[in-house]
């Protein structure tokens, strides 16, 4: 598997990024399969495909703390990220791992290679719900996944030293919950990881075997899908 760590400049090329890589898979010859890492350098709101604005989101108090709000391709609620929460996305190939045509095994299969980066250091690190991952009843990752015709792509967040203030402040009351949420307020629900960056980056990379360099990141189609699509409140707010 190939491998790169990569944060881009502004929150657009971040999600563009994750949509270039899944594209360049898909218009390959060959199977194609990657692991990206990367952190933001500024705190940002993630709006999951389907999330709506209004609710999922508290605009004003973003907009006084200068949080981006950008929304992904994949599916899932909203979540807010920044210094000190890794972020990994991995696209995967069907040709390669043809039970991932199963969404409930996508799920499955890389949630427990994500355990098996984590558990030599959080040992009772568990999958709970659909696509979360907790010590306990505390979530410390939400996942997401888009699928296409030879490849899907999966990504997620791995809260390991990060503000978890922001967390209420930015993000209202998603309208979906996991059942052992219990309704319980954002800032009972979440919690950081007792582990740090490096030995999250060192055994990602080793679990799932992505050693060799990525030779050619798409850059021209970042830009393309930043400009047109990542960066439009059309696309962001989905404006009519």
């Amino acid at each position: 598997m190939f491998y790169w760590e990569h944060t881009c400049t502004t929150p657009a090329e971040d999600l563009a990024l994750d949509e270039a890589l899944l594209e360049q898979a898909e218009q390959g010859t060959e199977p194609h399969e990657v692991l990206r890492l990367w952190e933001p350098r500024r705190p940002m709101v993630v709006l999951g495909r389907s999330s709506q604005f209004s609710i999922e989101a508290n605009a004003e108090e973003c907009r006084r703390r200068d949080v981006a709000i950008v929304r992904r391709s994949s599916g899932g609620a909203a979540i807010v990220t920044g210094p000190g929460c890794l972020m990994y996305s991995v696209v995967l190939s069907y040709a390669l791992r043809p039970a991932l045509r199963s969404i409930d095994e996508a799920h499955r299969c890389v949630l427990e290679t994500v355990l098996t980066a984590i558990r030599p250091h959080v040992p009772d690190a568990v999958r709970r719900g659909t696509s979360d991952l907790a010590v306990g009843e505390r979530k410390f990752s939400g996942n997401s996944l888009r699928c296409r015709r030879e490849h899907l792509l999966y990504h997620g967040t791995l809260l390991y030293d990060f503000t978890l203030d922001l967390i209420p402040a930015c993000l209202g009351t998603p309208p979906r919950q996991p059942d052992y949420r219990a309704g319980r307020p954002h800032e009972a629900f979440v919690m950081n990881l007792p582990c740090s960056r490096a030995l999250l980056v060192d055994g990602l990379r080793k679990a799932w075997d992505a050693m060799e360099p990525l030779p050619s990141p798409p850059w021209d189609l970042v830009q393309e899908l930043a400009h047109a699509k990542y960066r439009q409140p059309t696309w962001t707010e989905q404006l009519p």
